[in-house]
This record gives C-alpha cells, structure tokens and sequence, in this order.
C-alpha cells in the first residue's frame, strides 16, 4: 500500500530555485554544496552570461509597479495550478519571491511568506524535497521573529499560517527523505502553530493551504515512518473521522485513508480489523467506480492479500475470490499483459501453491 501522496522524484537538474536567495546568501554556502555540482544540467546548462542577462531581465521588468505585477503574478499562480501546469507555477511563485523582495526587503515576513509558498510549492508542485527544504529553512527565522515582536492580530494570523505550512513542508520533506524524527519533529511544530492559530480565529473556521486533515495525515504517516503504530492509527481514525463529518461516508476521499488505516492494523496484527477497513473502502469502489475498475481491482488484491496473511482457514474461500475479481477487473480495464494484471496472477499463484502445501500437511 502506498502512503505518499507526494511523488518522490527522481531527478532534480533544477536550478531556478537558487535564484531567489540574496547574494549574501548564496556566498555562505560552501563550494560542495553549489547548485552546479548537485544538479548537474549537462548539454542544457546556461552559460554564466546568458543567466545573468535573464536575472537583469526579470529585474528590470520587475521594478515596473512592482505591487501590481505581485498581485499578478499571486492569481496567476492559482490560475497554473488549477490547470496543473506545475512547472509554471513554480516559476511563477519564484518570480512573487522577487517582487515580494523588491516591495518589502528581506527580512519583512511577507518575504518570508513568499519563500515559504515557494517551498511548498517545490514540495507538493514539483516533488523536490531538497529544494523546498532551503526555502523553508531560509524563511523561518525571520517568520519566527515577526511573530514573537508583532502586536497585530491580523499579522499574527497570516504569520502563524506561514508557519504552519512552513514546518508540514519541512516535515514532509524530511519524511519523503526517510528521516522520519526530523520529520515528526518539524511535523509537531506545524500541529502546535496549528493550535495556536485555531485559538486565534476563535474557533472559527479557517481556509489554510495546509488544511488540518493535510496536517494529521502527514503526522500519521510520520508516526507509521518511525515504527509508533497506535499513535499513527490514532492520527488515521481522526482524519477518517474528520472527512466524514465534512463531506460523507461515502466520498472517494476515503478509499486511501482506508488502505492506510488498513496497512497500520495489518502490522499491528490485526487482521480482523484491517480486513473490515478494506472491505469499506472496497464498498465505496464498487459503490463510485463500478465492479470492473482499476481502483476497485486494487482494493480486491489488497482484501485477497490480507485474507491470505492472516493464515485462518476460514479465510482461505475469499482470499481466492477477491483475487480472482483483482485479475478479471485489472485484465478488463487494463489488459492482459498490464503490469497489474501480471503481478496479481503472480501472487495468486504464490498464494495458491503456498495454500497447497499447508492443506497438504
């Protein structure tokens, strides 16, 4: 079962993101750990001068009512990750870093602000831990200061906001990097801005990019990363919960948070309890999807594979069926050569031929 909603990239010859640190800044870091030598770009690295002549470029135009070109460059933003241009997006939120520089300085929180959006944004639009890691970094001290010496409520709430979604980007990143204390920590961090800002909006409910199921969901996976299972079940049954009483028992939103639940009582060795969540989450397939689709064919082959761990004979008949319904879904949908399709009939046989020598004793 996969946990991460994230994609763990691959590769990472990405080097916009070094652009938005002030000289100063880059200066600090030493030679091993230049954008260059990280990310090699190969045949399409930019000379010296030609990046150069781009950042003159941007600044110039930039300086051009640099207020109204943020407010721009801000609904852009959310126009590009509506239509998933992910890329796009990026580079605007890189360019919302600049003028957010020009208008209000660095150190102004609202610059930290805008490099915190940009590393959620490597994060979640781009998958690229390391990148949003810098950011984040580079944001905190100062959105750490504004919060301790500002008076106003209303600034204190946006900088709280910015904190929350600066430490989920932290941890996430941490965790897709498989340091999982790193991650609970910053993850905690996150919860506790969380709480501070809950009490600020007076209980009222508050629009945040980093909305509070995103946020135990990242603590259950973290909590599941470094081997706390009934912490992270807990974190789990209150996202469950928490979808339900916002939309329905029935939403699409739930299948995942099933099979994960699933996962954690599997390991917990409860088998019992993880065949109930599958077969939720295998109601809510058929239910939106129909019996003859890929996401229902994944809840079979997981329901087939926990019947057959649990090892009870009485499990045996609906281990075999629900890899039967997987391998006809899949090869209906998919094809018979799919990847899913092969590798279900592989675990069947391995079931079966297992299955056999244990009747065989």
């Amino acid at each position: 079962m996969r946990a991460s909603p994230i994609r763990i990239p691959t590769a990472s010859n990405d080097i916009d993101w070094d652009f938005c640190f002030p000289s100063s800044q880059q200066t600090e870091i030493s030679a091993p750990q230049q954008t260059h030598e990280l990310y090699p770009t190969g045949g399409s690295e930019e000379s010296e001068e030609e990046t150069k002549a781009k950042e003159e470029e941007e600044a110039i135009d930039c300086m051009s009512h640099p207020k109204e070109k943020l407010a721009e460059s801000q609904k852009r933003v959310a126009q590009l990750i509506k239509e998933k241009m992910n890329t796009q997006a990026n580079k605007e939120l890189i360019r919302c870093v600049i003028l957010s520089r020009i208008i209000f300085g660095d150190r102004h929180w609202k610059c930290a602000r805008a490099l915190t959006n940009l590393a959620y944004g490597y994060l979640t639009l781009r998958g690229l831990p390391f990148q949003a890691k810098k950011h984040a970094a580079s944001a905190k001290n100062t959105l750490l200061t504004w919060k301790a010496n500002t008076t106003s409520d209303k600034e204190k709430e946006e900088i709280l906001e910015a904190l929350v979604m600066l430490y989920y980007t932290l941890g996430v990143a941490w965790l897709l990097q498989n340091r999982g204390r790193e991650a609970y920590f910053n993850l905690q961090k996150a919860e506790r801005n969380m709480k501070e800002l809950k009490e600020l909006y007076k209980g009222g409910v508050c629009e945040l990019k980093v909305s509070e199921k995103d946020l135990t969901l990242a603590l259950g996976r973290v909590s599941l990363a470094i081997h706390r299972l009934n912490l992270a079940l807990a974190y789990f049954e209150k996202a469950i919960g928490d979808v339900i009483a916002a939309k329905s028992d029935r939403t699409s939103d739930l299948i995942s948070l099933y099979e994960e639940t699933a996962q954690i009582e599997q390991l917990r060795k409860n088998h019992n309890q993880a065949i109930q969540y599958l077969q939720q989450a295998h109601s809510i397939c058929v239910s939106l999807f129909t019996e003859v689709s890929p996401k229902t064919a994944e809840t079979s082959a997981l329901l087939a594979k926990v019947y057959a761990m649990s090892g009870e004979a009485q499990h045996r008949d609906a281990a075999e069926i629900y890899f039967i319904k997987s391998i006809n879904a899949y090869g209906a949908t998919l094809g018979s050569e799919d990847f899913q399709t092969l590798s279900t009939i592989a675990e069947f046989c391995k079931w079966l031929v297992q299955n056999g020598k244990k009747q065989d004793k």
